[in-house]
């Protein structure tokens, strides 16, 4: 017989579990313990979502593509009807179903604060798949010290994509890197027309004095250049953490934007064929089997 003493009990009570096999051998067995919880398998990603709602500013807008100082959202990379652009959403859902399955929700000159208001609209529809492209107007400002401050704009995204989880949260979500403004100015700084209109403030933070060469406007550049460059490790960092979205793997960054690849109006927002091109990275993004590495 065994004495078993509680510390929290002032004595001890008698125990007959040692010495008495007989008694032992007819308490039942330990029950096994039970199996962990399996993981929960990621969702598979439908490379043909049924509908699509564009958030986002100027780019998916069409801003300037067909017309200066006005929104062409017919040609739009993510859901224009245009046959010459070719958008994500014509590609995917076919021309009867634009008006019906594909809504564009961007605002020229939005910036990232604002997307926490586009995505809830974009919830209210229940779309198969979410398109964002953000944060150039975030990097283009009067100055580099107005820049949105990277904190900021990590807040903002989460806080957007929070808010369409909240009301959708099976729908997609493909992320456009922001452009290389730096190599926009560097393609467009020698257009009779960029040169001109650049005066007027489009993106002074980087096309200020567009023919300055010198070491304080390149310094300039350069840190806006660095912005962009962390604008997209936010939008490639949140969207990891959500198994349903998609970042481009900073195609739209990489990509080389040629003059005809630029508007005619204002030699910095994408022409009817830039805007195919984005439309193209895109397209190759949600329909490949799996993400950009």
């Amino acid at each position: 017989m065994a004495l078993i003493c509680g510390a929290a009990l002032s004595g001890c009570v008698a125990s007959t579990e040692s010495g008495n096999t007989a008694e032992a051998g007819r308490r039942p067995a330990a029950a096994p313990p039970s199996p962990s919880p399996s993981p929960s398998p990621t969702p598979a990603w439908n490379t043909r979502p049924a509908s699509i709602a564009a958030v986002g500013d100027s780019i998916t807008r069409g801003f300037d593509a067909c017309g200066v100082l006005t929104d062409c959202p017919e040609l739009s990379w993510a859901t224009g009807s245009d046959t010459r652009v070719n958008s994500l959403a014509l590609r995917l859902l076919g021309a009867p179903a634009l008006a019906s399955r594909s809504w564009n929700l961007a605002r020229s000159g939005a910036r990232v604060a604002e997307l926490p208001g586009q995505m809830a609209q974009a919830a209210e529809l229940k779309p198969g798949l979410v398109t964002v492209m953000v944060g150039a107007n975030d990097a283009c400002r009067a100055s580099v010290g107005l820049m949105t401050p990277v904190t900021d704009f990590r807040t903002s995204f989460k806080s957007a994509m929070a808010r369409l989880r909240r009301s959708a949260p099976t729908t997609q979500v493909y992320v456009a890197s922001v452009p290389d403004l730096r190599r926009l100015w560097s393609a467009g700084r020698d257009h009779p027309v960029g040169r001109q209109v650049w005066k007027l403030g489009v993106c002074a933070s980087m096309l200020a004095d567009a023919d300055d060469l010198g070491a304080v406007a390149e310094q300039r550049r350069a840190a806006v250049r660095q912005r962009v460059v962390a604008y997209n490790e936010v939008l490639r960092d949140v969207c990891a953490r959500d198994e349903r979205c998609r970042y481009d793997g900073g195609a739209v960054f990489d990509h080389r934007f040629s003059v005809e690849q630029l508007s005619p109006w204002d030699v910095f927002h994408p022409s009817q064929d830039g805007q195919g091109r984005l439309a193209e990275i895109a397209y190759r993004t949600v329909t490949a089997a799996r993400p950009p590495a």
